[in-house]
């Protein structure tokens, strides 16, 4: 698997990712309605022409966060990632509409062993999706627990 391992995951590192993705109709209003929201901003499209200051509906910022986060998988953690351990710092600083194209980067902002876990460590990554005009309109920071190279699969417990 290509992902990185706790070893390679050098504080300061920058990743862009070459996959990027348009966010289409139907992308919003499946996981508007598989999430069970039903908030109008997402879904009503005269309701947001008509009741809004964007004019036509948000794409769900939970499916933004989704997806930036996948986007950087292939990248960082396939195949490494032990689990996710937290996300923090969450922020949507500008809209994502329909037809918008989404790119991401990854930085490494902290890595430290595991006390608790000899075959792994911490990493701290700094997701920040982009749509196409540059402007960024996603960001968080996500904890996860990473293998180390040449570590046992087993440990005792």
């Amino acid at each position: 698997m290509p992902g990185l391992y706790f070893e390679d995951c050098e504080v300061g590192r920058v990743i862009a990712h070459e996959l990027r993705r348009t966010v289409t109709e139907s992308d919003n209003m499946l996981f508007s309605n598989m999430t069970l929201n039903p908030q109008p901003l997402h879904i009503d499209h005269h309701y947001c022409r008509t009741e809004t200051e964007w004019g036509q509906p948000l794409v769900n910022s939970m499916f933004t966060l989704g997806l930036m986060i996948g986007i950087s998988v292939n990248d960082t953690t396939i195949g490494t990632l032990i689990a996710n351990l937290g996300l923090t710092d969450v922020r949507f600083p500008a809209p994502l509409f329909h037809g918008d194209t989404v790119s991401c980067t990854t930085k490494i902002v902290a890595a430290r062993e595991s006390r608790s876990r000899p075959n792994a460590g911490i990493v701290e990554f700094e997701h920040k999706a982009f749509k196409e005009t540059g402007e960024l309109v996603a960001i968080c920071r996500r904890q996860a627990l990473m293998q180390k190279r040449d570590a046992p699969d087993q440990i005792e417990v």
